[in-house]
């Protein structure tokens, strides 16, 4: 294959990328129908190096109906600051591979934080935005980045969309390019291309073989598993009951019921919350058998509630919200539902999101995340460069002392 072949093009509208061209790139061996089906879940995709690995797991986050919900509900739009730049490469005449992308006004929705970078770059005379960031909108849950259909040499398209990214920066004035939530191998391939390499931690609970929460709570050391009991139980003791909401079960008055729990919630904590309730509507029609909603509910009405998405091998947990508040209702509704969830579904990770180091007392342990930025500026990429090297040390370590003081058993006599 030359490299000549290959012609590249951003797309302003995920709506001018037909669905099938897009899904057969991000999930190219993946069966979204089946992942449903206890009996064919997926196994996650090896470990190796941009040519040879491929994605067999089914991602929810980068199918085409996720990114149309997010853009046709003015979620992600230029008015919110994310003006749609998707990376196109095609063969042929084919499409061979693509980059969910944006030209970014702010560095917010994000959840790797660059704001000091911009403040810098601010003062030292320079204009940070805009930029071009790749992700999924609003959601800080690993997955590809280079969504390359199957049947091609990956590392031939992956070094064409990485050098079609830098190019894009030119094209559009953009100060940097930030690949986040990447894959450890892309974001090291992608440091081939000479993008800087970034880590940061989350919390992820992993099934060790459980069949059901209580093998889960055996694994714990006593005083860990007592407290967890303890909080599930007051959890509900005010008369509340949980239901897990899926597929047709989720009805526009749930949706109702669950957007405004997010936004008081989001309105607390984020001023103003990312998604519309258009969002809500339109990814239950076109990813309803993807969602997991868990509802707290009490005397007759929904309370609370979380939303989770589900892929072939990992549950994706998002976002949370009430009306009511109770003790430990947050953790039973967002922690231990999701993990009683991923037991019974045989799912072999739960993601929590981003952030909190109360997980980890409830099984959740530090995971690395990775991305990849590329930075114009000569001055501001050495300095970022340096920062990094000191950012990954600091991380590895504190991954280090955080798994060491998890909740888990390390001998017989932690059962005392």
């Amino acid at each position: 294959m030359a490299s000549s072949e290959i012609t590249l093009e951003a797309v302003a509208d995920i709506g001018g990328i037909p669905a099938a061209e897009w899904d057969a790139c991000a999930n190219p061996k993946a069966d979204a129908d089946s992942i449903h089906n206890l009996d064919t879940l997926a196994s996650p995709a090896a470990a190796g190096d941009c040519q040879t690995a491929a994605s067999s797991s089914y991602n929810p986050f980068v199918s085409h109906a996720f990114f149309a919900a997010a853009e046709a509900s003015n979620s992600a739009c230029p008015r919110t600051g994310w003006g749609p730049r998707h990376l196109v490469a095609k063969l042929d005449g084919r499409i061979v591979g693509v980059v969910p992308c944006y030209l970014k006004s702010h560095s917010q929705g994000e959840y790797v934080f660059d704001r000091g970078w911009a403040e810098a770059y601010h003062r030292a005379g320079g204009s940070y935005y805009p930029k071009l960031q790749v992700s999924v909108p609003f959601t800080p849950a690993t997955g590809p980045r280079l969504l390359i259909r199957d049947g091609v040499d990956r590392e031939v398209i992956g070094s064409a969309l990485a050098r079609g990214l830098r190019a894009l920066c030119n094209a559009t004035e953009a100060s940097s390019v930030h690949v986040t939530f990447a894959r450890e191998d892309e974001a090291k391939f992608l440091g081939a291309h000479g993008f800087l390499q970034r880590t940061d931690q989350q919390f992820h609970w992993h099934n060790e073989g459980y069949t059901t929460f209580d093998d889960f709570l055996g694994s714990l050391n006593s005083r860990h598993r007592k407290g967890i009991k303890r909080e599930r139980r007051e959890a509900v003791t005010a008369g509340i009951t949980i239901h897990w909401l899926t597929g047709s079960d989720i009805t526009e008055d749930a949706w109702d019921a669950f957007f405004e729990f997010y936004m008081e919630t989001g309105s607390r904590k984020w001023g103003r919350p990312y998604l519309t309730r258009e969002f809500f509507s339109l990814i239950g029609e076109s990813m309803s058998r993807d969602v997991l909603l868990v509802m707290a509910k009490r005397n007759g009405r929904w309370i609370a509630g979380a939303i989770n998405f589900i892929g072939s091998d990992t549950l994706f947990g998002r976002n949370w919200g009430a009306i009511e508040h109770h003790p430990f209702l947050h953790f039973e509704v967002c922690y231990y539902q999701a993990i009683d969830f991923a037991v019974q579904r045989g799912l072999k990770v739960v993601e929590a999101g981003a952030q909190g180091e109360h997980k980890l007392a409830r099984g959740y342990l530090p995971q690395t995340t990775h991305s990849a930025h590329f930075i114009a500026d000569p001055g501001l990429r050495r300095a970022i460069a340096d920062y990094l090297k000191r950012e990954r040390d600091y991380v590895a370590e504190v991954g280090r002392e955080l798994t060491e003081a998890g909740p888990f058993r390390k001998t017989v006599d932690d059962d005392a």
